[in-house]
This record gives C-alpha cells, sequence and structure tokens, in this order.
C-alpha cells in the first residue's frame, strides 16, 4: 500500500491501458479519479469517474480544481488518454493528423499546466505514457508518432522547468494486450503471433503498465525525474536475427 493516502488522476482511464493503470494505483492504496468523455460499461470498484472532454481547456482546469478540493490534495496525473487509428499519411486530410497530435501531445500539456499547482503543493509527479513509435518510423501511425517523440521531449523539459517540487517522467510502452487488440493484431491467434516477436515472448498487459506507473508515482523513484523507462519487453526482435539463428551452427566468431 505505497501509495496509501495519495490522490491519482488517470486521463483516459476507462478501458485499456488506462484501466490497468487504474487498477494498479487502487491496489497501491491510492485514490483514483478517471475521466474521459463517457464511462466505462464496467467500471472499477473504487475508482471514481468525472466525465471530461480534455480538449477543452476551462473544463480541464475546473476538473483539477473540484478533485484537490474534494480529496484535499493531487499527488500524480498520469497522462494516459491518447491514440490512433491506423491510416497511412497520404490517406487523411490535414484535420485529421492535427486532432491526433493534439490529443497525443497539446492534451497532456494542457492537463499537466492545469494540474501544476496541485502537484507543487505536495511534490508530486505526472507520468507521461509514450509509445515506441515515437522511437523508430511509426508507418500507418506517423501522425501519433511524431506526437509521441514531441511528448517525451516535453517531459525532459518539464521535469527541468519544474523541478524540484514535481518529478515528470514517461513510460515508453509497446505492444498491449487490450479489449481492443484484435483491431491490430487480429484474432487470439495473431496476438500470440505478435507476441512471439517480443523477446519476452508476449505482448504486455494493461497491469505491467500500471506497475510501472506505480513505481514512478511512488518514493522509490523520488531521484527519478526526466527519464524515459521503456516497457516494451525487450522491444521487437530483429528480423536478422531469427535469419541468424536459423544458419548458425554455432560455431565461428561474431563481430
Amino acid at each position: 500500500m505505497e501509495l496509501e493516502g495519495r490522490v491519482a488522476v488517470v486521463t483516459g482511464g476507462t478501458r485499456g491501458v488506462g484501466r490497468g493503470i487504474a487498477r494498479a494505483f487502487l491496489r497501491a492504496g491510492a485514490t483514483v479519479v478517471v475521466c474521459a468523455r463517457r464511462p466505462s460499461e464496467v467500471p472499477v470498484p473504487g475508482v471514481e469517474f468525472l466525465p471530461l472532454d480534455l480538449r477543452d481547456g476551462g473544463a480541464v482546469g475546473a476538473f483539477f480544481d473540484t478533485v484537490a478540493a474534494r480529496y484535499g490534495r493531487l499527488d500524480t496525473l498520469v497522462n494516459n488518454a491518447g491514440g490512433t487509428p491506423w491510416r497511412l499519411l497520404a490517406q487523411a486530410d490535414a484535420d485529421r493528423h492535427a486532432r491526433v497530435i493534439e490529443l497525443n501531445l497539446t492534451v497532456p500539456l494542457t492537463a499537466s499546466l492545469a494540474a501544476r499547482e496541485h502537484l507543487r503543493a505536495v511534490r508530486g509527479s505526472v507520468v507521461m505514457i509514450g509509445s515506441v513509435s515515437g522511437c523508430r518510423p511509426s508507418p500507418g501511425s506517423a501522425a501519433y508518432g511524431a506526437a509521441k517523440a514531441g511528448l517525451e521531449s516535453l517531459a525532459r523539459s518539464m521535469a527541468v522547468e519544474w523541478a524540484p517540487e514535481v518529478r515528470v517522467n514517461t513510460l515508453v510502452v509497446g505492444m498491449v494486450r487490450t479489449e481492443l487488440s484484435h483491431l491490430h493484431y487480429g484474432d487470439a491467434d495473431g496476438v500470440a503471433a505478435v507476441g512471439r516477436t517480443v523477446p519476452l515472448g508476449r505482448l504486455a498487459e494493461p497491469a505491467d503498465v500500471g506497475e510501472a506507473a506505480v513505481f514512478l508515482a511512488s518514493e522509490r523513484a523520488a531521484y527519478i525525474s526526466g527519464a524515459s523507462l521503456l516497457v516494451h519487453g525487450g522491444g521487437e526482435r530483429p528480423a536478422f536475427l531469427d535469419a541468424a539463428t536459423a544458419g548458425n551452427s554455432g560455431e565461428g566468431e561474431t563481430r
């Protein structure tokens, strides 16, 4: 119960990765508030839901004031809300790309600014949910990848500007198995096949991301700020590795 007495907000916390993060904070003893435009059809017992359109800057400010007034403090903001449909660059217009960048970069900035004074009061922290798409080419989600790369840069600058009162870190997340995995990877066999491309042999579960977020919010990470923590199971197996393994008898020299 290392977060007992703490208050955490998880944006987009009603499903998928956000739901896993909310559950992890709850298990760690925190009071958890999640926000999204619509509530979950299957709410998590013990987690409070408050409706919020994160693109509405005025509403975002009022939301954090409400949380701090209701619970007396705000210790952690997890900027999880985000995502994108799969679409090649030339198949979407500029407005669609702008909306993707807004959701994945501008919204976390707006939320962090709105929460800042409440976090400063208790020397709290911000956890950004980034993506490996921001670290490598991301065909089919290029605007999303660019936004996530920007999010890491934003977090590093924010960590310097807001120190020592507020710590800011990023979780760089790989592929995660959620209730929407079939939209990206197909049926159970497809999910398993994709999982085998990860060195640890499976996709992440939302709980894996949640436990990493709890760590960054806890006193165990008291001297960690401006960091990017990879939560990707070792990344992706390079294609040449399988070919080299198949053709290697175990003899000879590797340079």
